[in-house]
């Protein structure tokens, strides 16, 4: 099915969505806006530009100030800020397979935007321009609404992942790009620049901040800096692209070929755990307990290599994973990287916390057909959180010599992006990037 016939379809099925939203909560209608950009402070420039999520979840337009009215029995209505501008470029209208989704208005200013908007009566406002919506006599982001709207993001329909899908193989071609850079000796700042290249776009233009990560920096779970030094013995890439702002998250550990055999042999061993989670994600299945096998996978990956010198299960049951895997087994994607609704137990927005064990865990849903998350162990060194375990009762349990000798190395991470169907899950970066 082609791209326009897909969006179609996906448009129709968020107007039914949020016109029973709009029933539940007691509103006639919703205005949302693609937002105002962020300025620094005590300057004239801005920020890039990121529209709100669920602006984007309906019209895929780039630019500040857009508004989108959505009245139940009636067309979308697309009002598109349109100034005439010779300081900066306006964006156009390149693509237009989605057009015929809305009725179209322009307006050449912010004010006239507005203005062209009215007052509408008991109508809901979703953005970040509080102000100008208040001052039309909207209700501005209630929570009994956006939750609702967050829930439906959490389901992606065909048009959703046809952008996933496109989003996966850009970033594939950078991840295998910034590679073969890393295998000719190349620095962190060198192999940044090769996956911004072969994706083809800006550094704006990416979802997030890349992180590249060679030897000890891969222990800093969001490092972002640059390095112009060659000659790293790892390279772990976190790094993604976009399709009409579906983002996807894609994270691969490579070891240089002088590197330590230990460490190797731990990204080899991870690589088959991250896959096994991957084809285990199942409708039906808790998310928590994808995380709790991975924590199980690591203690096995950890006794094997002798890192601890206990049993997989007492280490586990004493808790010797978690310095080692810090973080959450992965979390919902989409317009946001991290997308919404992980965390709510209902579409009324009802908490759904993860257990204090594991607070980093950003996903407690129960696997459903439509949802789209990451797959993403991880192993590290990363000395602050294992110092509290060098001179506790179980210090004996570690194999500090060992682990002293990989810390150098920082850790490894690897990192999928998988859709659930009725019938399993599927595994976008595996089909694009195999290894």
């Amino acid at each position: 099915m082609d791209l326009a016939a897909l969006f179609s379809q996906h448009v129709e099925r968020l107007r039914v969505e949020t016109e029973r939203a709009l029933v539940d909560t007691g509103f006639g209608s919703l205005v949302v806006s693609s937002g105002a950009p962020f300025t620094y402070f005590a300057d004239d420039r801005d920020a890039p530009f990121e529209p709100v999520p669920h602006f984007a979840h309906w019209c895929p337009l780039g630019g500040p100030h857009h508004l989108l009215q959505l009245t139940p029995g009636k067309k979308p209505r697309l009002v598109r800020h349109a100034p005439e501008d010779y300081w900066y470029e306006q964006g156009g209208v390149t693509d237009p397979f989605w057009l015929g989704a809305f009725h179209l208005e322009e307006a050449g200013s912010v004010e006239a935007a507005w203005k062209a908007l009215g007052r509408p009566t008991n109508a809901v406002y979703v953005g970040n321009e509080t102000e100008r919506a208040a001052t039309a006599g909207l209700v501005v982001n209630p929570a009994a609404l956006t939750s609702r709207l967050d829930w439906v993001r959490s389901y992606k329909d065909e048009y959703e992942v046809r952008c996933l899908e496109e989003a996966t193989a850009l970033g594939a071609r950078g991840h295998r790009a910034a590679r073969e850079t890393f295998a000719a000796g190349a620095s962190e700042l060198e192999v940044h620049q090769a996956f911004v290249r072969a994706v083809g776009c800006t550094e704006a233009q990416l979802p997030y901040t890349t992180i590249v990560a060679q030897d000890e920096k891969g222990a800093t779970l969001h490092y972002e800096s640059k390095r112009n030094v060659r000659g790293g013995r790892v390279l772990l890439l976190d790094a993604g692209a976009q399709a009409r702002r579906y983002a996807c998250d894609i994270t691969r550990t490579t070891p240089a070929p002088a590197c330590d055999a230990r460490f190797a042999e731990l990204v080899r061993r991870l690589d088959a755990l991250e896959q096994e989670l991957a084809g285990a994600a199942l409708p039906g299945r808790p998310y928590l307990e994808v995380h709790l096998q991975a924590h199980r996978g690591v203690a096995r990956i950890l006794s094997d290599l002798r890192l601890v010198r206990v049993p997989a299960e007492e280490a586990l049951a004493k808790g010797y994973t978690h310095p080692f895997f810090p973080h959450g087994v992965g979390h919902h994607l989409g317009i946001q990287v991290h997308d919404v609704a992980g965390r709510q137990a209902d579409p009324s927005g009802t908490p759904a916390p993860p257990p204090k064990e594991h607070p980093y865990l950003r996903n407690t849903r129960t696997i459903e057909p439509g949802h789209a998350f990451t797959i993403e162990p991880g192993i590290y060194f990363i000395p602050m959180l294992l110092r509290p375990f060098r001179s506790g009762p179980g210090a004996a349990a570690f194999d500090w010599d060992a682990i002293d000798a990989l810390t150098p190395l920082g850790g490894v991470r690897v990192e999928d992006n998988v859709v659930v169907t009725a019938s399993g899950p599927r595994n976008l970066t595996r089909e694009h990037l195999a290894d």
